[in-house]
């Protein structure tokens, strides 16, 4: 696919994108340069909702009242896949970017970003939450494809059969490997 062919005028001035895919994808570099790139506030669903000093996971109704007031924004891209929170972000948002490279290409980025960081806090986690790799994160990955994408495909699908009836479809990008997302990032680089 060329990123060009699902870039349209929609996308290009989406105001709320969601940058979604499996551990290890890409998406939080992917989004912090976008938000660069298009002068979104960049927001990290692990920092921002999900995770307590300690690796400690904030209550469920904690997490859906601060997603809540993160999507009521008006210029943001969010990084993460977080199922459970599709009913709060797909409604506000203007555009996906779906981060679907080789399981082999995300497992590396996860060992990598683990190897890079190892005891330490990366900048898309809350304080007190050093970087570690484990058994279970490794299995997630390598079943992600298997496991988490006919779910994220249900909740899309879902989400467009519900805006269908409203208007136009919300643009949708799925970036497959890291050539696309540099074409992608290359595209919005030159002028108009």
């Amino acid at each position: 696919m060329n990123v060009t062919s699902g870039l349209n005028s929609n996308l290009a001035a989406a105001h709320r994108i969601l940058v979604i895919g499996c551990p290890g994808s890409g998406k939080s570099t992917l989004a912090k340069r976008l938000s660069r790139a298009l002068d979104l506030t960049y927001i990290s669903m692990d920092r921002e909702f999900y995770w307590l000093p300690g690796w400690r996971k904030r209550p469920r109704d904690e997490v859906d009242r601060r997603i809540g007031k993160a999507v009521a924004g008006e210029r943001w891209i969010m990084d993460g896949t977080g199922l459970s929170s599709f009913h709060l972000r797909l409604p506000r948002a203007q555009a996906v970017i779906w981060l679907r490279p080789p399981r082999r290409v995300c497992l590396y980025g996860a060992i990598v970003r683990a190897l890079r960081y190892f005891g330490r806090n990366r900048p898309e986690l809350p304080a007190g939450c050093p970087e570690s790799l484990s058994l279970a994160a490794l299995s997630y990955i390598w079943n992600f494809e298997r496991d988490a994408v006919p779910l994220i495909e249900a909740a899309l699908r879902d989400h467009a059969a519900g805006i269908a009836e409203d208007g136009p479809e919300m643009p949708g990008l799925q970036l497959k490997s890291r050539r696309q997302m540099r074409e992608l990032l290359d595209l919005l680089d030159r002028p108009a």
